[in-house]
């Protein structure tokens, strides 16, 4: 299950032992194929927390963690940015990616 920031509240992704967070735009197109990449991943990985948030609708979030393309995903542990990748990625690699970094 994917959690939806809104009004740049951070606080659960903040709160979580391992929180995954998509930064996305609806006007972008990569964004829209990884959607549902994402949902499926939130579904099958239990070990962390997924997040989604509008660069748009959060943007004070966006630049505080540096997101000049979307969509980003960084991973985040005890709330610390760890590691963070920009651009489509097939499933298996964002998984991959995912694991080695949590």
């Amino acid at each position: 299950m994917i959690n939806k920031i809104q009004n740049n509240n951070f606080e659960e992704v903040k709160s979580a032992e391992v929180a995954v967070v998509d930064f996305s735009a609806t006007w972008c197109g990569p964004c829209k194929m990884l959607a549902p990449v994402f949902d499926e991943l939130s579904n099958e990985m239990t070990n962390a927390k997924f997040f989604s948030a509008d660069v748009d609708e959060n943007s004070d979030l966006a630049t505080k963690y540096g997101i000049s393309s979307v969509p980003t995903i960084i991973v985040f542990k005890g709330g610390t940015p760890v590691a963070a990748n920009a651009g489509f990625m097939p499933k298996e690699v964002i998984k991959g990616w995912i694991e080695d970094n949590i």
